[in-house]
């Protein structure tokens, strides 16, 4: 078991996805950011059915830095209603899954 966690949220373009992936990795609040472009969402808004194309983000950080994160996207995103997934990383390289630990440590001399 490990502290990893692996969010997804969507963004509406590739412009505001990679805005917002510099952002998280800068910050520290996540250690990589994977964007996947092109990804058709079907959903139900409001009563009306939606479809739309996305760019999904694929972010890897911890459980203690989960909370910020969590609120810097709900600040930064453009939606009304974001999608913020967390799911555990059960198992993974060692070596990788320390480095997300590493990379989200919040620096005390800030």
């Amino acid at each position: 078991m490990t502290n990893a966690l692996l969010v997804v949220t969507n963004m509406p373009d590739f412009s505001t996805a990679n805005v917002l992936a510099g952002q998280l990795v800068e910050r520290k609040l996540a250690a990589c950011v994977n964007l996947l472009p092109e990804v058709h969402s079907v959903y139900l808004w409001q009563g009306k059915l939606e479809q739309t194309t996305e760019v999904t983000l694929m972010i890897k950080t911890t459980t203690e830095r989960y909370s910020e994160l969590e609120n810097f996207i709900k600040a930064a995103h453009p939606y009304e209603l974001p999608e913020i997934i967390a799911l555990p990383i059960a198992k993974g390289l060692p070596a990788y899954l320390e480095w997300i630990g590493t990379e989200t440590k919040r620096d005390l001399n800030v």
